[in-house]
């Protein structure tokens, strides 16, 4: 499938390229051979004359807007001359005029539920807040396994995100040879875990070990070092641009519809969620039935104790950071499938936003780690609602500190935790 955004530019030309008032129906958007997009549809004008044309437009590497990215296009196999293309560009493409033409907006519309506007609205917050959820339920648990074995907060659990972000992004080349878009996603994904996965064991071996009963803040000092490192090591072997993949599974698909709106969902906004899901599933039950998890709990309670019935505290606390760096970096990963690139400092709001919804539900506390990660995903989605957006991220901090004030232990608490 082409990249959704350029075909929606593709599409949007249609109408300024036929004569008025004549009617459309796209047959096909694919990705044209050598690059581009190409659509095939029909025209029928008003005098009732009907005939298929195929558009093709091409795009350049400009990323910061689709419509500057736009340089040629062919109609029926004449290319449009400069001087058009331009005045296309300025005058319709940036008018409001040009996406309510866009003769095909969304897949599979068909019949859809006719809802009310404003509960329309709120349901594609609701969509469109699923995936961002996803991604801090499985980088909040991070935060909330190390903390409740030691006590200690890691602070470059970002970085171990971006170091997995990266990670899958080179897997995509890595699995080139694949045609097959699960057996590609699951290359990088691999990638991407065992990225996060061995950096956090070398972390743990020669930072965290060695320091985990020191008292004070010297745990938070390293970590804040650590997390340092770590941005300038990505900086460095992977440059200081933002990396991007090549777009999959983002065409829009509409489920709902009300007068002047369309609620629409992406395959890959759903298949993230779901993957977070998974995780978070697979990580309460494996807290909760595995000897790993048995050890765990019995360390968080009473590392003493636990030491006398031959718990092995050294390997456990080993494990519990490889463990935990996975989860950043297949936060990373989704990241990266969903937001399609990454960058050296990409993981610090990410990280930072997961610490608080650690915080939020309980540090020490898987169940609350989740709990938290609903809880800020749901409050960044009133707040996009209800007020600007640009004041989301001061009104995330507030509640943290509003949180640490009335409630410290968070939603659950350290101790009231369903394993902790």
């Amino acid at each position: 499938m082409p990249d959704a955004h350029e075909a929606r530019i593709c599409r949007m030309l249609i109408p300024a390229i036929n004569p008025p008032e004549s009617s459309f129906q796209v047959q096909s958007t694919t990705k044209a051979p050598g690059g581009g997009v190409e659509v095939r549809y029909a025209v029928r004008t008003a005098s009732g004359h009907q005939r298929t044309r195929t558009l093709l437009c091409r795009f350049g590497t400009v990323l910061f807007d689709t419509n500057d990215r736009l340089v040629a296009a062919w109609s029926d196999g004449k290319e449009l001359s400069e001087v058009r293309l331009a005045i296309l560009k300025l005058f319709w493409l940036g008018s409001q005029e040009s996406a309510a033409a866009d003769p095909a907006p969304y897949l599979q519309l068909g019949y859809v539920p006719q809802i009310s506007q404003p509960l329309a609205f709120v349901l594609q917050h609701v969509v469109s807040a699923l995936p961002l959820i996803g991604i801090y339920a499985v980088l909040a648990p991070a935060y909330a396994l190390v903390y409740g074995l030691i006590g200690r907060i890691n602070l470059a659990f970002g970085e171990f995100a971006a170091l997995g972000g990266y990670a899958a992004l080179l897997g995509v080349p890595l699995a080139g040879a694949l045609t097959f878009w699960p057996d590609v996603l699951a290359v990088s994904l691999a990638l991407g875990l065992f990225a996060a996965g061995t950096h956090g064991y070398v972390a743990s071996r020669f930072i965290f070990e060695p320091l985990h009963r020191a008292s004070g803040q010297q745990v938070l000092i390293a970590t804040v070092g650590l997390a340092m490192a770590l941005q300038e090591y990505m900086r460095l072997s992977q440059g200081s641009a933002l990396r991007w993949m090549e777009p999959f599974f983002n065409n829009p698909t509409a489920i709902a519809a009300s007068e002047g709106f369309v609620v629409t969902v992406t395959p890959i906004g759903i298949s993230v969620s779901a993957f977070a899901v998974f995780v978070a599933l697979g990580l309460l039950a494996m807290m909760k039935w595995t000897r790993y998890g048995r050890s765990w709990r019995a360390c968080a309670d009473d590392p003493i104790a636990a030491a006398l019935l031959g718990v092995n505290f050294r390997g456990l606390l080993m494990t519990t950071f490889v463990l935990a760096c996975g989860l950043a970096g297949l936060a990373g990963t989704i990241v990266t499938f969903y937001y399609g690139g990454v960058g050296f400092a990409g993981g610090i709001v990410f990280g930072l936003k997961a610490l608080i919804a650690a915080i939020a539900g309980g540090i020490g506390s898987i169940p609350g780690a989740l709990l938290g990660a609903i809880l800020i995903g749901g409050a960044e989605m009133v707040w996009s609602i209800l007020f600007p957006i640009e004041y989301r991220d001061l009104a995330i901090y507030t509640l943290l500190a509003a949180l640490l004030i009335w409630r410290p232990e968070g939603l659950l608490g350290a101790r009231h935790g369903l394993y902790r």
